[in-house]
């Protein structure tokens, strides 16, 4: 026990000396610091990416809210119902009923170019063909600048995030939707979700323009509430009068966002792998020449009694403290850098612009912070293991 105790004492009195002296070699230190900083950096602003969007789509979302889509469709670009259709699923059981009728909104989904504000190239932005009910469906939509539009007429509203990321979309201008100017009379919000991407105006003069008929690709519907689903599901994929998939909202925008989501994290990690490389080889660097520096110190240490151990522990430790200020300084920097940075992104499910926020998560800053914790152990062990058998009289005569 005595000598169990002895031993934990010289781990912490030499690591202690040793995270202490870092200051000593402030430029070699520093320059391995911000090596790891700018891997976690990396790693952080692209993984909020994901992150970002994938708060969009998951916030786009109510609990008690599902999405009928032609069956087999995967999405609204694929679908397409009939009124008749349509008029079915909002007879449905399970739907909530409202002051004026169900709440059951059947809607068109088509594209519109507009440039964007950045880049001035020209991107998909959705323009979306609502019914009545859709304003009762997506509870969190609030108009915050000028009016809806009214029904019958060629206005439309937009959304935040598609206001600030395309031009032509300014409240109070026009835009041209089948060879016709339809005037943008309102503004809104839908609690960061998707829905704020998009450009909404009546279904059945969006049909008209685009000479669709009286079909839709979609069809929206509040439950009344969410343990009526299955009901709700059933009721409809045995209806022989119908050929539909239903899917809960949250269901639906997930599977919406994990292409994306997928890809992005697919690259974030493969571009941290590679520069986390470069920062082992500075780490590896570093603690070599501290190693080298330390020499004396360390055979004289090792000629006092004090074992090999706390010699790797210290070393180890001066690299993990140093991995540890780089990491924290990277995660910092990743959160005033891309926390709320606004941007938009192409969602592949149906080819057409999102606007998003990079989210720093404080759970993406502690996974940043821990690989450069990983980094600054893997890249202090074998100097670490250099010093422990180091051969003290040679050590002695070198210094």
């Amino acid at each position: 026990m005595t000598r169990l105790l002895r031993w934990f004492q010289q781990v912490g009195a030499v690591a202690k000396y040793s995270v202490l002296s870092i200051p000593q070699r402030l430029g070699s230190s520093a320059s391995a610091a911000f090596g790891i900083a700018g891997v976690v950096a990396v790693l952080v602003g692209v993984l909020s990416i994901a992150q970002g969007f994938q708060r969009t789509m998951e916030s786009s979302a109510s609990p008690d809210a599902a999405i009928v889509l032609r069956d087999g469709a995967g999405s609204e670009m694929m679908s397409g119902l009939s009124r008749g259709d349509t008029r079915i699923v909002a007879d449905t059981i399970g739907v909530r009923r409202g002051t004026n009728g169900p709440l059951s909104s059947a809607e068109l989904f088509v594209i519109i170019n507009l440039p964007k504000r950045s880049t001035g190239t020209d991107a998909n932005v959705p323009l979306r063909g609502v019914e009545q009910a859709a304003f009762d469906v997506r509870d969190k939509l609030e108009i915050v600048q000028g009016r809806s539009f009214e029904w019958g007429r060629n206005e439309v509203i937009v959304g935040v995030g598609a206001a600030r990321e395309f031009a032509g979309l300014d409240f109070g201008s026009a835009i041209d939707v089948g060879g016709n100017p339809w005037r943008i009379v309102g503004v809104f919000e839908a609690d960061g979700g998707i829905s704020e991407s998009e450009v909404w105006t009546d279904a059945k003069v969006l049909q008209s323009a685009y000479r669709r008929g009286d079909s839709f690709q979609a069809v929206y519907t509040r439950l009344e509430d969410g343990e009526a689903f299955s009901e709700f599901k059933d009721e409809l994929t045995t209806d022989p009068r119908v050929s539909v998939d239903v899917l809960m909202q949250d269901e639906y925008y997930a599977g919406q966002s994990q292409l994306l989501t997928a890809m992005i994290t697919g690259l974030g990690v493969i571009i941290t792998v590679l520069m986390a490389m470069g920062a082992i080889f500075g780490a590896l660097n570093t603690m070599y020449s501290a190693v080298s520096a330390r020499t004396k110190e360390i055979a004289t240490l090792r000629a006092l009694g004090f074992k090999s151990g706390p010699v790797v522990i210290s070393v180890l430790a001066e690299s993990f403290f140093l991995a540890l200020g780089g990491g924290t300084l990277g995660g910092v920097a990743a959160f005033l850098a891309f926390d709320g940075f606004r941007a938009a992104t192409l969602n592949f499910q149906s080819f057409s612009q999102v606007a998003f926020a990079f989210d720093v998560t404080p759970g993406l800053v502690v996974l940043g912070i821990v690989c450069a914790a990983l980094i600054g152990l893997v890249g202090g062990l074998f100097p670490a293991i250099r010093a422990a058998r180091m051969p003290i009289a040679d050590a002695l005569r070198a210094s």
